[in-house]
């Protein structure tokens, strides 16, 4: 068996994250305001915006948490916006730490391949504060790759392509965990091994099941 490249999303796979506005702002101590509003299609759309270009590097932090306040129409401030959105990511599911170091440990190569921006990535690797260390599971990987810094976001099919030209690695190599199905298909596509995982589970074991059954580990 060829050595295998294995590929984990860091949110809802390695990572533990908010699913939901309301469940950030309650982490970050700022209050939820007129839900209805805040959820306004128009309002929702140039959110939506905006993130994509934040997590593909085209806008610097500052200005994009100034213009996720604006497309609240003054529900949230910059410094609110900035604050539920440090709040985000969380811990590491229990597990993957160790996880990663056995796949090390038997000659896998290890990476993540994460839609992400510059602050989560900081805080990811530096940690936030005392209770909010760094996630040991994105420390032990062997390669790193990140949206912001390739300028390409999944389920993008170039993003795919620049992390196998990355790893150098053959896309029948590859194996890949994702909480996104649109994610998992984009990767089936381009011919890697691509396992959905549910987030509200225990990751580990779904990870490890999946290795053990393709003898991997």
């Amino acid at each position: 068996m060829p050595t295998r490249t294995i590929i984990f999303d860091l949110g809802g796979v390695l990572v533990r994250i908010c699913r939901t506005w309301e469940e950030a702002c309650a982490i970050a101590g700022v209050e939820v305001r007129d839900p209805d509003r805040f959820r306004n299609p128009t309002l929702a759309q140039r959110r939506k915006h905006f993130h994509h270009l934040h997590q593909t590097g085209q806008i610097a932090c500052k200005a994009y948490f100034n213009a996720i306040a604006e497309s609240t129409a003054g529900l949230y401030t910059p410094d609110e916006v900035r604050r539920v959105h440090n709040a985000w990511t969380r811990n590491d599911y229990p597990g993957v730490s160790a996880l990663i170091t056995r796949l090390r440990e038997a000659g896998k190569r290890t990476a993540c391949l994460s839609n992400t921006n510059h602050s989560h990535w900081t805080i990811l690797q530096q940690g936030q504060g005392r209770e909010h260390p760094p996630s040991s599971a994105l420390l032990r990987l062997d390669i790193r790759l990140a949206s912001h810094i390739m300028g390409l976001a999944k389920p993008d099919a170039k993003i795919y392509l620049a992390a196998e030209q990355s790893l150098a690695a053959d896309p029948a190599d590859i194996v890949f965990f994702d909480d996104l199905a649109e994610n998992i298909a984009a990767a089936r596509a381009r011919g890697w091994t691509a396992h959905l995982i549910d987030h509200a589970d225990a990751t580990a074991a779904q990870i490890e099941s999946h290795l053990t059954a393709a003898g991997i580990l």
